[in-house]
């Protein structure tokens, strides 16, 4: 008896043991999951870095012997520095004509037109002829008083332009596609309607990637837009040629688009200010591609873009419209009462590029001068979502209806052999960029509709919308990167096209975001930040944008080129404002 009865305690103390060893086991190895999954992840960030440096080396060799660094000529018309609403305020009183505000600008563009390509079509003479009537109305008896057209028309005059996507009634509308070469706006886009009717002139649209899907803006149709900065330099997109003319100085304001940092990232990598309105507020109607389902329309915004952050406020006062009563653009905003938040990047991201130490340093500029100037203590925060930010974007991206960028691709029709396209793009004969016919293969193999992958992502999604909302209230701000690193090389995002992740995350929230210029790096290009606000607060980032743009100087005009050397030309936002 006492043999078995040691022999039951001995067996069921083995099997105890056996049981606590393969749970030590068993947690080790979830212990070592996540350790492993993150060396991972390091070694390939690692492999990505080095591909990044070696492509960057044959990118920057084929620049210097292909693409000289070309310099468009100075601005010596002191009426091309002039914000919009100046501009508006001299015209109503009658201190400078209209037609010549906008003889000035379309000489602006033929002299930088030939060396930046950043507009594809001009109406300079039906431009010339709304100006000529708008100076003719003025000088009758009859005219309005200046309170009257302060009020009704506050951008009478003044010439503006916009993204080839956003129609303009009797101009093409391709949105860089090549079957769309011939295809003419029969009308005006809702946005265009609304600047028209604020008395603003449109004088020409600009280039865009192909379908407005790509962070460099170069088509098979109208070529490629160059930075005014430096030429071999990209101008971002799909906004880029509209970021471009701002920056040389072609244009006093203009409109673009966003679905995923198409406004912030051109504004970004040409020094100006560039908004992405809260959804819903500004309409999406007459642009191409359109939305055609809810979802998409709801990450989609359009939104003003201007050297000048002082123009933001009422350019969204007109562009919004009858939604204008959803914001509070007529609140007086205390930045010392505004809760500050901050990330300097996005925690690691795989397959992301580092933010650049300039970068950072100009976050760190703007907390500091925030504490310092205005007692305000930003608070560094970290969102863990945003290591998920491509994953969660493409998720929310992905078409209900199965009508994805092939579709787009092929014009709406349906009928488009990617495998045939990509024959032609081989031999030199096709009509689509490489990375066009790239986004079609990836988002063949992506995540689709409806999947438990999908499902799960719209899930992380909400519940980053709820993270965004309980942090920010309506009375909190977020400083974030626009992108990490300063305007590539041209055909560089090729080697880094998640980069695109630091504006695109804030998309799916359909939350307001302003980006803001703070000066040039080592290199002379533009770097900034991104201020973003809680839903429906635009006012707030705008309130910040002014405050940025008085701090730091806002936009610098492109550097001249003298004698084989480069002159940066200062500039005070007081002279232009």
């Amino acid at each position: 008896m006492r043999e078995n009865f040691f022999k039951k305690v001995v067996k069921q103390q083995t099997k105890t043991k056996w049981k606590k060893y393969i749970r030590s086991l068993m947690s080790s190895k979830r212990k070592q999951q996540p350790r492993k999954m993150q060396a991972f992840i390091q070694i390939v960030n690692v492999l990505h870095r080095i591909i990044e440096l070696i492509a960057r080396g044959i990118f920057t060799l084929i620049a210097y012997i292909c693409h000289p660094n070309e310099c468009q000529p100075p601005v010596t018309n002191r009426i091309l520095l002039y914000s919009a609403s100046t501009l508006a305020a001299q015209i109503r009183q009658q201190e400078i004509t209209s037609e010549e505000v906008v003889l000035a600008f379309i000489d602006r563009i033929k002299e930088i037109q030939p060396i930046l390509n950043c507009m594809v079509e001009n109406r300079f003479e039906a431009a010339l002829e709304e100006a000529k009537k708008c100076d003719k109305m003025l000088r009758s008896p009859n005219a309005p008083s200046i309170k009257v057209l302060t009020k009704e028309k506050p951008f009478l005059g003044v010439p503006f332009t916009t993204k080839d996507c956003i129609g303009i009634a009797g101009m093409k509308q391709t949105a860089g596609l090549v079957e769309r070469r011939n295809t003419v706006a029969e009308r005006d886009a809702e946005a265009v309607r609304l600047l028209r009717a604020a008395g603003a002139i449109p004088l020409a649209t600009t280039n865009v990637s192909e379908l407005a899907m790509w962070w460099e803006s170069s088509n098979c149709l109208y070529g490629t837009s160059k930075n005014p900065y430096n030429t071999r330099h990209i101008v971002g997109g799909s906004s880029g040629g509209e970021g471009c003319i701002l920056a040389a100085a072609g244009s006093p304001f203009g409109i673009g688009s966003d679905i995923g940092g198409s406004i912030r990232m051109p504004s970004f990598f040409n020094g100006i200010f560039g908004h992405r309105t809260s959804k819903g507020v500004v309409s999406n109607d007459g642009q191409y591609p359109s939305p055609h389902q809810k979802e998409l329309d709801e990450l989609l915004s359009l939104g003003p873009m201007c050297r000048n952050p002082f123009d933001l406020l009422p350019m969204l006062r007109v562009l919004a419209g009858k939604n204008a009563s959803m914001l509070k653009l007529d609140d007086k905003v205390d930045i010392s009462k505004i809760k500050f938040y901050y990330m300097e990047d996005d925690g690691g991201q795989l397959l992301v590029s580092p933010v650049e130490p300039e970068i950072k340093e100009g976050l760190k500029r703007v907390v500091d001068y925030l504490e310092r100037v205005h007692n305000v203590k930003a608070k560094k925060v970290n969102i863990k979502k945003f290591k998920k930010s491509i994953e969660l974007w493409l998720a929310n991206m992905s078409a209900k209806d199965g009508k994805g960028f092939a579709w787009e691709l092929s014009n709406r029709t349906g009928d488009l052999n990617i495998w045939w396209k990509f024959a032609q793009w081989f031999t030199f004969m096709g009509h689509h960029t490489l990375i066009a016919l790239i986004t079609v293969l990836v988002e063949s193999f992506g995540i689709k509709y409806g999947t438990e992958k999908h499902v799960k992502l719209i899930q992380e999604s909400r519940d980053l919308i709820l993270e965004f909302k309980d942090m920010l209230g309506d009375d909190g701000v977020f400083l974030y990167p626009t992108h990490p690193t300063a305007a590539p090389m041209h055909h560089e995002p090729l080697i880094k096209p998640f980069n695109f992740s630091y504006t695109a995350i804030i998309n799916i929230m359909g939350l307001p975001a302003t980006a803001c210029p703070l000066g040039l790096n080592k290199e002379g290009l533009p770097i900034g930040i991104q201020v973003i606000g809680g839903l429906y607060q635009d006012h707030l980032t705008l309130a910040v944008a002014e405050e940025l743009g008085r701090a730091f100087g806002g936009w610098i005009p492109p550097p001249l080129i003298e004698n084989g050397k480069t002159i940066q030309v200062p500039t005070n936002i007081a002279l232009y404002t």
